[in-house]
C-alpha cells in the first residue's frame, strides 16, 4: 500500500469515527448498512459510461439521501423505514448492473491503484465531513435531545438533518474503495458502539470512536499485507474484536 493510500484509508477511519457516534445516538445502526447499497446502482452506470466507480457510488448516493429526506418529511416514516425501502430497490437494480468481478470488488472493496482524482476526492471529502461534524457538533446535540428545542434556539432542524445525511452518505462514499458496499457500514458503526460503552461523555466517545477506528483500518491494513487477504473485511474483523474487547471492562 502506498503512502498516499495509507493516509487516505486513514482520513475515512477518523470520518467514519466520527459520524458513527452520531448515527448511533440516532438510532441508525442498522442504516449505514442499507445506505450503502443504494451505491450499487450508481457504480454499475460509472461502469457503463467509464467513470470512476466511486464517482458514480458518490453522486448516488448524494441522491439517495436526498430521497430520504424528502421522504420522511413528506410520509411522517422514519428514515430507517425509508433507508430500508432504497436499500431494497438499490439492491436489485445494482444487481442488473454490475456483474462478475466488478460485482465482487463493489461489495467487498478492492485496493486497485489510486489515481490523483480519488486522492484529491477522497482528502476534500473526508476534510469536509471532519469540519462538518465539529463545526455542527453542538446543533447536532441539540437537535437528537429536542427537536422542538433546538427551533426555539433558532436552528433550522431540517436543514440540519439533511446535512447530517448527505454527511453520511459522503462518508460511506469514502469507504467504497476500501471497504466495499456490504462492509463500509460496519466501520462506521461498530467503532461508535464500542466507544459508547467505553465513555462517559460525549467528547470522549468521539476520540474513543476515532482512535478505534483508526486502529481497526492500520491493523486490518498490516494483517491484509501480512496474510495476502482484502484490507476490508479484515478492518472489520479487528473493529469486532475491539468490541469484544470492550466487554472485559465492567
Amino acid at each position: 500500500m502506498s503512502i498516499e493510500s495509507l493516509l487516505l484509508s486513514l482520513a475515512m477511519a477518523v470520518a467514519a469515527g466520527l459520524v458513527g457516534c452520531f448515527a448511533v445516538m440516532r438510532r441508525m445502526a442498522l442504516a449505514a448498512d442499507a445506505l450503502s447499497h443504494v451505491a450499487l446502482p450508481g457504480i454499475g452506470i460509472a461502469l457503463a459510461l467509464h467513470i470512476n466507480p466511486v464517482f458514480g457510488a458518490a453522486a448516488m448516493l448524494f441522491f439517495g439521501a436526498l430521497l430520504v429526506w424528502a421522504l420522511e418529511g413528506k410520509s411522517h416514516v422514519g428514515a430507517e423505514a425509508i433507508i430500508g425501502v432504497l436499500f431494497s430497490v438499490a439492491l436489485a437494480i445494482g444487481s442488473m448492473t454490475t456483474s462478475g468481478e466488478e460485482l465482487i470488488e463493489a461489495l467487498f472493496g478492492g485496493m486497485g491503484v489510486l489515481r490523483w482524482p480519488e486522492l484529491v476526492f477522497g482528502i476534500l471529502a473526508s476534510t469536509a465531513v471532519v469540519l462538518f461534524m465539529v463545526i455542527q457538533r453542538n446543533k447536532l446535540v441539540v437537535m437528537l435531545v429536542s427537536p422542538e428545542v433546538a427551533r426555539t434556539a433558532g436552528i433550522d432542524v431540517r436543514r440540519l438533518n439533511l446535512l447530517f445525511l448527505e454527511t453520511f452518505a459522503l462518508t460511506i462514499a469514502l469507504g467504497m474503495r476500501y471497504m466495499g458496499v456490504l462492509l463500509m457500514g460496519a466501520l462506521i458503526i461498530i467503532p461508535a458502539v464500542t466507544a459508547k460503552r467505553l465513555a462517559r461523555n460525549l467528547t470522549a466517545m468521539l476520540q474513543s470512536a476515532v482512535a478505534i477506528s483508526v486502529f481497526a483500518t492500520l491493523g486490518g491494513t498490516l494483517l491484509a499485507a501480512w496474510l495476502h487477504r482484502e484490507t476490508g473485511p479484515l478492518i472489520v474483523i479487528v473493529a469486532a474484536a475491539c468490541f469484544l474487547a470492550s466487554f472485559l471492562r465492567r
